[in-house]
């Protein structure tokens, strides 16, 4: 069996290698130049600035966009209630022809069985 003692050793001795670790990088971190830092803040301004900007172009993108699409969507309805009327117009006057046709033939046949009948008319008035 291992030694207990030692892995604690072992542990304790990780830790505190951490911890120094640690207070090395927080060390530096605490010497930061002021004009460095200052840097930075100016860096970080810009950077917001840029993407704000970027941004708000993007917005103003979208919302031309959203309106070209309203717009297309509008002229399209448009275009397609133009086609359906003149669809309708067309339906409506082939439903006039045909309904004149229909008259006309109807006119026809009459005058034929009226011209029948008078055919017959005549050859029976000459028999009596």
């Amino acid at each position: 069996m291992q030694n207990p003692n030692n892995f604690n050793e072992r542990k304790e001795a990780a830790d505190k290698a951490r911890q120094a670790m640690l207070q090395r990088f927080k060390t530096k971190a605490a010497t930061i130049d002021p004009v460095v830092e200052a840097e930075r803040i100016e860096q970080a301004k810009a950077r917001d600035e840029k993407r704000a900007a970027a941004e708000e172009k993007r917005r103003a993108r979208v919302a031309a966009e959203k309106e070209e699409r309203i717009l297309q969507a509008q002229l399209k309805a448009e275009a397609e209630a133009l086609e359906a009327k003149r669809a309708a117009e067309e339906v409506e006057k082939k439903r006039l022809a045909d309904i004149e046709a229909a008259e006309v033939l109807a006119f026809e046949q009459k005058a034929r069985r009226d011209l029948k009948y008078a055919a017959r008319k005549a050859r029976q008035g000459g028999k009596r």
